[in-house]
């Protein structure tokens, strides 16, 4: 099992340098905050390398700082990250993979999703990110292809009917989202399933997974939380999970009650 946990080199250093001005001048995080109305959350962040700081954060906290432009010299040189540093290693082996297996319980995985479900979802992160980074990340979940890549992957995906009924962005991104998973589930190479909320208990209640099969034919499972991820990788831990992943399969609808199930979400039938 290995952890993402790294962030990119200049986010560090900014991140280093910015919290020994802030301590050296006798700050508090939620006063550096109250200086440069910005949010505590967010200089933490920045401190910990999490967050790439935009040019107006830069430069309002080395002025507060009194850091007399050795922050603001480092903006150019800012590495921009289209996904955060801990899910960088998963968008390679994705792009990459031979076959992928989701199964989903609170928003669509980013394959599925389409644009206007996407920027909906980023703009419900919490902490809130600004516009840039939500248009950003937008972008950058839009141009993962591996949905339709050529040869194409095996792909096969399990969703809570919850995932189906939450209007992330409202009823028309929620009515757009249903027609694209109809595209998606006539699509040769895709299964896609929905597990009803009638099925009292079922094997995926410890939570969302993903089993990645890589060009060499290994299997990885790959788990995502609040605050990063982790991959899965000893034989014997990736048996239980894709075998829990059988299960879960089994217990949710057949592919062709799930389209017929969102066919009846999308015309607003119970």
């Amino acid at each position: 099992m290995t952890r993402q946990d790294q962030p990119p080199s200049s986010l560090h250093i900014f991140g280093i340098q910015s919290r020994f001005l802030r301590e050296r001048r006798g700050l508090t995080q939620k006063e550096l905050a109250q200086r440069i109305t910005y949010s505590d959350s967010l200089i933490a962040m920045v401190e910990r390398g999490e967050r790439s700081p935009q040019p107006a954060y830069i430069e309002r906290v080395d002025e507060a700082l009194g850091a007399n432009g050795m922050l603001a010299v480092l903006a150019p040189h800012m590495e921009r990250e289209d996904h955060p540093h801990w899910a960088q290693e998963y968008v390679q082996l994705e792009a990459e993979a031979l076959a992928l297996h989701v199964y989903s319980t609170h928003v669509l995985h980013g394959l599925l999703q389409t644009e206007e479900y996407a920027r909906a979802v980023f703009r419900s992160r919490c902490p809130a990110l600004d516009e840039e980074d939500v248009e950003r990340a937008v972008q950058a979940r839009m141009e993962r292809k591996l949905l339709t890549r050529r040869p194409p992957a095996r792909l096969t995906f399990v969703l809570e009917e919850s995932v189906l009924r939450r209007t992330i962005g409202g009823l028309t991104v929620r009515d757009g989202q249903l027609r694209q998973l109809l595209t998606c589930a006539a699509l040769p190479h895709v299964v896609l399933q929905v597990m009803p909320d009638s099925r009292e208990t079922h094997a995926g209640l410890d939570g969302p997974m993903t089993l990645l099969e890589t060009p060499d034919h290994r299997t990885i499972a790959y788990v995502e939380g609040q605050r990063g991820s982790y991959f899965v990788s000893k034989p014997e831990e990736v048996s239980v999970i894709t075998h829990r992943y059988g299960i879960i399969r089994s217990q949710a609808l057949s592919p062709e009650e799930s389209t017929e199930h969102i066919e009846r979400s999308l015309a607003g039938e119970s």
